[in-house]
């Protein structure tokens, strides 16, 4: 036997629950398809999760379903060419807490090809501070560099920044040498977003309102966790050339934009998607992240829970409660 998390649906009702289960191997060979059985050491608390745990929007696609879209920890046993026993190895996205039995439980079985390989840099705890949260922060910061956004080129923007995946995008941008511009609704985490290495800390009442098609040029770049106005406003702002990685949708779906930055100012819009990045990008992604994230900064925006505390921590988080990252300590 073994503990997880369990998210239920009811037939009469259609609410959703949550509860701190016990299952064993029968439950989980029954309710997944893979090739690779891992001992979980560790997951984290990603909003996706939130909406997960909560049910107040439908990611999950089928139940009862174990979330947690990550988990680190030891290959067990493997079918997988790829991969042995005694391998540590890492998972996000793949659709895995959604639709497949996820990282909230002491063992996961999954396909081989989902997991990369624990970069030698971190532990699995520290691999989970990081999660699907930094990975895609990250993902942004490529997409960045890519389109030709250098620290040379001016200020970028990161908007939610005190979220999970602001606070790496802060860390990563200033340990790259980027002026950081920290959009936060929570002023009172000013200080947490400096010591990150954020130059400027800006009320995300600046850039939540509708705004016009084009607004003064302020940043050569900017990492968007938030959507809707919010984006809309990233946009307008961006300098002429400079590009805009959009990864979330906290404060909507909609993007009530014209095309005026786009066409007139050359501005790019890069859409970041972590559930099914391939697999060079992924190990792109985590080979950057043992470079260019401080171990000490990670530390710094991490606070660990245990796995009876998920259920509350994923209200905190859609609730907008949660600071920095949440290591969710599942196994040794």
């Amino acid at each position: 036997m073994f503990d997880a998390i369990l998210v239920e649906k009811s037939g009469d009702t259609g609410a959703v629950s949550a509860r701190l289960v016990q299952l064993n191997d029968s439950d989980l060979i029954a309710n997944t398809e893979g090739d690779v059985t891992v001992a979980v050491a560790a997951s984290t608390v990603n909003y996706k999760d939130g909406l997960a745990i909560t049910g107040k929007s439908p990611v999950v696609r089928r139940y009862p379903m174990v979330p947690g879209i990550d988990f680190a920890g030891t290959v067990l046993e493997s079918a997988n060419p790829s991969w042995k026993p005694g391998d540590q190895v890492i998972l996000n996205g793949w659709g895995v807490g959604e639709g497949h039995w996820g990282g909230y439980a002491a063992k996961a079985r999954v396909k081989g090809e989902w997991l990369v390989p624990l970069p030698a840099a971190f532990t699995p705890a520290q691999a989970m501070a990081i999660g699907t949260a930094g990975y895609t922060a990250m993902l942004c910061v490529l997409a960045l560099e890519a389109h030709g956004v250098t620290p040379d080129k001016g200020e970028v923007l990161v908007t939610g920044a005190a979220g999970g995946v602001g606070s790496v995008a802060v860390a990563l941008l200033a340990k790259l040498g980027y002026a950081v511009i920290a959009s936060t609704g929570r002023l009172a985490e000013t200080d947490y977003l400096k010591q990150l290495g954020a130059a400027t800390v800006i009320d995300r009442a600046e850039l939540a309102a509708p705004g016009r098609p084009l607004a003064k040029e302020r940043w050569a770049g900017a990492v968007d966790t938030v959507g809707s106005h919010t984006l809309a406003n990233v946009c307008a702002g961006t300098r002429y050339r400079g590009a805009v990685a959009a990864c979330g949708l906290a404060q909507g779906m909609d993007f009530p934009s014209t095309v005026a930055p786009f066409i007139l100012r050359g501005v790019t819009l890069c859409g970041i998607d972590s559930v099914m990045a391939p697999l060079e990008l992924r190990l792109a992604a985590w080979q950057r992240l043992a470079r260019d994230l401080d171990p000490a900064k990670l530390a710094a925006m991490t606070r660990h829970i245990g796995l009876a505390e998920v259920i509350g921590a994923a209200h905190d988080i859609v609730d907008g409660k949660v600071r920095g990252r949440l290591v969710v300590d599942v196994g040794g």
